[in-house]
């Protein structure tokens, strides 16, 4: 699994542990909806990590918690 699948699920786990709706993680965080749901897109590879920390904030959870998940521990190699 590479990098931004990971993130993606990650953030899909934790939304749907917490019964969150995309919309709503947007407002709590303070981006655009379009943002999230392009981030949650697969076929986008790129992922601002601007993003990612205000995602996390928004979850009230630090970087670190977010990337302390067994998802991040066998990632692939990117550079092919």
């Amino acid at each position: 699994m590479l990098i931004k699948d990971a993130v993606v699920l990650r953030l899909q786990n934790i939304c749907q542990e917490r019964n969150i709706r995309y919309n709503e993680l947007a407002t709590r965080s303070g981006v655009t909806p379009s943002t999230v749901y392009s981030l949650m897109d697969e076929t986008r590879r790129d992922l601002s990590i601007t993003t990612l920390k205000k995602l996390c904030d928004g979850l009230d959870m630090t970087v670190t918690e977010f990337f302390d998940d067994t998802v991040f521990k066998t990632l692939e190699q990117e550079i092919k």
